[in-house]
């Protein structure tokens, strides 16, 4: 009697090749984009230990110290404008980054996508481990620290263009808020896996805080050399019906804005795009603050930790990996529940507006236990997140229903580029402020988010008032 064929084989061989090569390309980018992330994340755990409260740190008996209160810390940032010099590296990285993306795509089109990607990822490890190198080195000019942030900014503006370019010529138009949201949470695990890694070194070595994370980037950057597959026709197989659609959904997304920029590419036609039923503008506005909240997170959210809580700089960037974690179940919950009502808009306005108090409670009363902190860490996270990897995947997706780009594929990795820098301002804007502000007082930076998450909502009002019509219309008929 023949043996039936195992379990394992059956699943492996129920998938087309297409299939496989269709997910594994799904995989990578996810591999891919959530190194980007994780190399950007050491700076914000590093902080708290780049300037510390002396007076709690056990003195070694040989040192020869001239100042009781700065001695362990790092200068430059021993002085009392250390957050303001936080806040210029931040900014250093992100204008860079969002100037950068202006001109990226340009090379990007022109360059094959796996060399492209695999050059960006190995010249980021390289200067993310320069700037831990700084430590070995002895190096304390705040001009090294901004350069490597510039350059750092510069290469790591290779990532989403490319990473979008790939997945639009493999997906059709088809992937929606449950899938793209689980996709889109590599944001969220990077944050996590940059902050535990930084996290083991940042009390004893801080410079292997970067070192590592810049070995790893690296890392993929050979692997995408060796094993990147950017089209379907490269390795013969059939091309998804409509594949150009995810990508120009992506671009719609922040179209209007690069319009009054006046940076837009000829190639596209803006009169349908930017027709009001579209909810470009608004989903646009709506996103630059929901990333101006985001980022802010992501670069202040430990030392906020360690400054209020008294957390050490390792227990701080443990904790704050907590708000990506929810920010990971928020993503893919906000895809889910407007999968079932259809309102995209609806279900970020609503996760906006139930923000804006949490962000208030969590500053009033998130430190008072454990157990709090741990809780309104994860409820924050969902809800600033969610909305934001909502309207960066599945809202993207749904917005493309015209021919703006007129199957202009070599253009998408130029347009994708000045979309992401666009959305960008927002995420430069966000640290500045933070570091501009916070020295008169953490609840004013609190201040600053809750206005910038209020706005996000207000934007969205006319399309959560049109989705609202139409459900009425359903309902009456």
């Amino acid at each position: 009697m023949k043996s039936p064929l195992a379990p394992g084989i059956r699943l492996i061989t129920s998938f087309s090749r297409d299939t496989w090569y269709r997910y594994f390309t799904l995989f990578l980018t996810f591999l891919f984009y959530t190194a980007y992330h994780l190399s950007r994340k050491p700076i914000s755990i590093v902080k708290s230990q780049l300037h510390r409260n002396c007076s709690t740190v056990i003195r070694p008996a040989d040192l020869n110290i001239t100042n009781n209160d700065t001695w362990c810390d790092w200068k430059p940032f021993d002085q009392d404008n250390y957050q303001t010099l936080f806040g210029v590296l931040d900014n250093c990285f992100l204008v860079a980054y969002a100037i950068g993306m202006f001109i990226s795509g340009i090379f990007g089109e022109r360059l094959p996508l796996r060399y492209y990607l695999s050059v960006g990822m190995l010249m980021s490890g390289l200067f993310t481990a320069l700037f831990g190198l700084g430590f070995y080195w002895n190096i304390h000019s705040l001009g090294y620290y901004a350069f490597i942030q510039v350059m750092n900014g510069l290469m790591q503006t290779t990532g989403w263009p490319a990473v979008v370019a790939c997945v639009g010529n493999w997906f059709g138009k088809g992937k929606r808020g449950f899938i793209m949201g689980v996709w889109n949470s590599h944001t969220s695990v990077g944050n996590i896996l940059g902050s535990l890694i930084a996290g083991v070194f940042v009390s004893t070595a801080w410079g292997m805080s970067f070192i590592v994370p810049g070995l790893i980037i690296a890392s993929t950057g050979i692997l995408c050399f060796f094993f990147l597959v950017e089209k379907p026709e490269d390795v013969n197989c059939s091309p998804p019906q409509h594949h150009v659609s995810y990508i120009r959904n992506m671009i719609c997304l922040k179209l209007s804005i690069t319009r009054l920029l006046d940076l837009t590419p000829v190639c596209l036609y803006f009169h349908d795009v930017l027709y009001p039923t579209q909810g470009v503008v608004e989903f646009s506005l709506c996103l630059l603050f929901a990333k101006l909240v985001s980022y802010t997170f992501l670069y202040w959210l430990p030392l906020y930790i360690s400054n209020i809580a008294h957390f050490d700089a390792k227990q701080a960037g443990d904790m704050s990996t907590l708000f990506d974690a929810g920010g990971i179940v928020g993503g893919i919950m906000a895809g889910l529940v407007s999968d079932y009502t259809g309102g995209r808009a609806t279900t970020c306005f609503i996760m906006l507006v139930a923000a804006a108090p949490m962000l208030f409670v969590y500053n009033s009363i998130g430190q008072r236990s454990l157990a709090t902190t741990i809780g309104m860490l994860l409820l924050c996270g969902g809800l600033v997140n969610g909305p934001y990897a909502l309207i960066t995947t599945a809202v993207s997706a749904d917005l493309g229903t015209h021919e703006s780009l007129r199957g202009n594929s070599r253009a998408l990795s130029t347009v994708t580029a000045i979309i992401d820098g666009t959305g960008s301002i927002g995420a430069a804007l966000g640290p500045l402020l933070a570091g501009l502000i916070s020295p008169t007082g953490w609840n004013n930076v609190f201040y600053m988010l809750i206005s910038a998450d209020v706005l996000a909502c207000l934007f969205l009002f006319r399309l959560v008032y049109k989705e609202a019509q139409g459900w009425c219309g359903r309902a009456r008929g």
